[in-house]
């Protein structure tokens, strides 16, 4: 019998706001730990909250992004559960009302799977609800051998919670969502989604099922990954274990796991909660959230173009193959770069050939983002110019481009001041190219006996000579000539 999975996602996502969700503590990551603390996310008594205008307008900035509806009207809740670093011995969330429901998310998908009897586009992901909640502090375990420190910064930072409905149709399924919800969330400025800093993080549920049952099997929840290589790992690994389970007549158990990326392989944590484990009931210190129809539709109106609007557009308004729209789409920035450089030099897929080469070769390098990038988008695009108009050879414009991101300077000044303009003086070339053929007589005898590939050859020679400068399509055709020229006078 074979099996299919069912994948569902719960995707933590740090809103970025300056301040807390219910207090007015600054959110600083890399901060002295408990150094960003007060009465109110510390739950003293008498203390009460607050909430952040800021991070109601992102939360429902990220709704829309999505596709869901925004309710005028949510609930806060208080979620009850005792952890070391969870002060209040409760969470502040949103339970049966959320501040957005019913969104999607479409997510290109290999055909293998495309189809379970429902009528939904292939690769389509719903999301179920994004609910507004705080996070809780941080336990650090590896200070003190044996001893567990409480870091309690993080506490009432504020999050949405992304959860999908179980579409996803494999771990490569899960990892391609997770990406273009990651660009999409970053393109609306929600969040920097740095997972290393715990911006975004991913609790993956899933069970098996035999193919085409409607039926669902006992579910898990794996925890504690850091990356979306690990999602991937970790839900190969937790499918493989339940298939085997299953196949062998055994019971799956309803736990939470937690992944380990060194051993590759999920362990037990805890047997799973269940919602009324929480005994969710509305917070009397935090009235109904109400969000006025017009401010929601304002924020609508403001969102920017989104990564899948933007790549398709990229391969219809400028002709770009669709590999190089996807690359330079995958951050909002790196996309305005490119556009920037294409309006100023007016050749799109010359400038798509730098920015992912040279540009992106540049920061990859690196490992910094396009803001530290020293050379202007007016300034590539004059350097692709002088390649056009035959001032640079693509071979000295690299050397230009070098120049120009260890200066700064333009394109122009550096060709003037290190004299690299590309020559097309034709005696110049012409007697480079003689000197070339009289250096290497055994090689044009072979060329004129018919080995015509050898061109490259005296190109290479004459390049040489010129310290580059030649202009290739000139110098191609002189010795093209000159070789033939011979050819005669010897016949």
């Amino acid at each position: 019998m074979s099996y299919e999975p069912v994948i569902g996602l719960e995707v933590h996502v740090q809103l970025r706001t300056a301040t807390k969700l219910f207090c007015g503590d600054r959110v600083e990551f890399g901060a002295p730990p408990n150094s960003h603390v007060c009465p109110v996310c510390l739950g003293l008594p008498g203390a009460l909250p607050v909430t952040n205008r800021a991070a109601v307008e992102l939360g429902i900035r990220a709704g829309l992004g999505l596709n869901c509806e925004i309710h005028e009207r949510s609930i806060f809740a208080r979620k009850n559960y005792f952890y070391p670093d969870l002060p209040k011995g409760y969470q502040i969330t949103q339970f049966d009302r959320p501040i957005a429901t019913g969104g999607w998310l479409d997510v290109p998908v290999d055909d293998a799977g495309e189809s379970r009897g429902n009528d939904l586009p292939a690769g389509r992901v719903r999301i179920r609800r994004i609910h507004l909640e705080e996070d809780a502090g941080k336990s650090i375990h590896d200070r003190v051998p044996g001893r567990t420190a409480v870091d309690l910064n993080r506490t009432g930072v504020p999050l949405i919670e992304i959860v999908t409905e179980p579409d996803l149709l494999s771990p490569a399924h899960a990892r391609s969502f997770l990406t273009l919800l990651k660009q999409t969330l970053e393109y609306l400025d929600v969040s920097d989604c740095d997972m290393e800093k715990g911006s975004l993080r991913v609790d993956a549920n899933v069970s098996v099922r035999p193919a085409g049952s409607t039926a669902l099997g006992t579910k898990t929840e794996v925890k504690n990954m850091n990356s979306f290589a690990n999602v991937e790992r970790a839900l190969a690994f937790e499918i493989e274990r339940q298939v085997a389970l299953v196949a062998s007549g055994q019971s799956v158990t309803h736990e939470t796991l937690l992944w380990d990326e060194a051993r590759g392989e999920a362990r037990t944590m805890r047997s799973k909660e269940e919602s009324h484990d929480y005994r969710y009931f509305p917070d009397p210190d935090l009235p109904p959230l109400v969000v006025a129809r017009a401010d929601i539709e304002a924020i609508r109106a403001n969102l920017p173009e989104l990564p899948t609007a933007r790549r398709r557009r990229f391969q219809e308004e400028y002709r770009l193959p669709e590999y190089d729209a996807e690359v330079l789409t995958a951050t909002r920035p790196v996309a305005d770069y490119f556009e920037a450089v294409a309006g100023a030099c007016g050749d799109a897929k010359a400038a798509s050939n730098w920015v992912m080469t040279d540009v992106l070769g540049w920061l990859n390098q690196r490992q910094v983002g396009i803001d530290a990038f020293p050379v202007t988008a007016g300034d590539l695009a004059s350097l692709i110019r002088l390649v056009a108009d035959g001032t640079l050879s693509s071979t000295l414009a690299r050397r230009v481009f070098t120049r120009m991101t260890e200066t700064g300077r333009a394109p122009a000044d550096i060709v003037e001041e290190e004299g690299l303009a590309q020559i097309r003086d034709t005696s110049q070339i012409e007697a480079w190219a003689a000197d070339v053929i009289a250096r290497h007589p055994q090689e044009a005898e072979r060329y004129r006996a018919g080995e015509e590939k050898l061109i490259g050859f005296f190109m290479g020679q004459l390049m040489k000579m010129s310290r580059g400068k030649a202009d290739p399509k000139q110098a191609t055709e002189v010795l093209r000539s000159q070789l033939r020229a011979e050819r005669v006078s010897g016949d």
